[in-house]
């Protein structure tokens, strides 16, 4: 489990195609107290570190399943050398919850719309998969490249939100433009009050 609150930016260094898909992704955290089995969400794919290493940055390899490729913007970017990736590990018992509960099984991608400044913080348009509109509401939660975010405004597939300075200074929110490609994680509660409410 995550929450939402990315902790580090990662680089792509390398990815080959070993059957599945392999990634050696750098990044800041002292890869030693990575266990290998580890969780890592990686542009909010939950991804299993297989590897790790210093070169002398820190890195990490992972594998990517061709599903995980098909169901996220994996398939639809591409991971490069030289992509920026946001990074959050696993949630621990007694770490602060500053996000949402996120489970980094992407349900989708989001396509991004408009990117427009809005005074110091950036309102950013997506339109969703039609078969995950109906679990994103104004004020709910949404993880959006293993970021967690506030919804502003709903408009059938269409949907807002606003970044503040911090969050594109510290993920790589900064670096998105129209047309781009987002992994989209509707909010657990959303999901499960959809789900009762076709028993009514």
């Amino acid at each position: 489990m995550f929450t939402g609150i990315v902790t580090d930016v990662g680089e792509v260094l390398e990815v080959e195609q070993r059957g599945d898909l392999r990634a050696r992704i750098t990044t800041a955290y002292d890869v030693e107290t990575i266990e290998i089995g580890a969780s890592i969400a990686c542009d909010g794919v939950c991804l299993t570190a297989i590897a790790t290493g210093k070169t002398p940055r820190g890195w990490f390899d992972v594998e990517i399943s061709a599903e995980t490729v098909s169901k996220t913007n994996i398939g639809r970017n591409g991971w490069t050398a030289g992509k920026r990736i946001n990074l959050e590990r696993a949630l621990k018992v007694g770490d602060e919850l500053g996000g949402h509960i996120v489970s980094g099984h992407v349900d989708g991608v989001a396509e991004v719309l408009s990117v427009t400044p809005e005074g110091d913080s950036t309102r950013i348009l997506f339109r969703a998969p039609e078969a995950l509109a109906r679990f994103i509401a104004p004020k709910g939660s949404i993880a959006l490249n293993g970021t967690s975010l506030t919804v502003n405004e709903v408009d059938g597939r269409d949907f807002g939100v606003n970044l503040i300075p911090h969050t594109q200074e510290v993920t790589t929110w900064g670096d998105i433009a129209p047309g781009d490609a987002v992994n989209l994680e509707v909010d657990t509660m959303a999901r499960y009050v959809a789900r009762l409410r076709e028993y009514e």
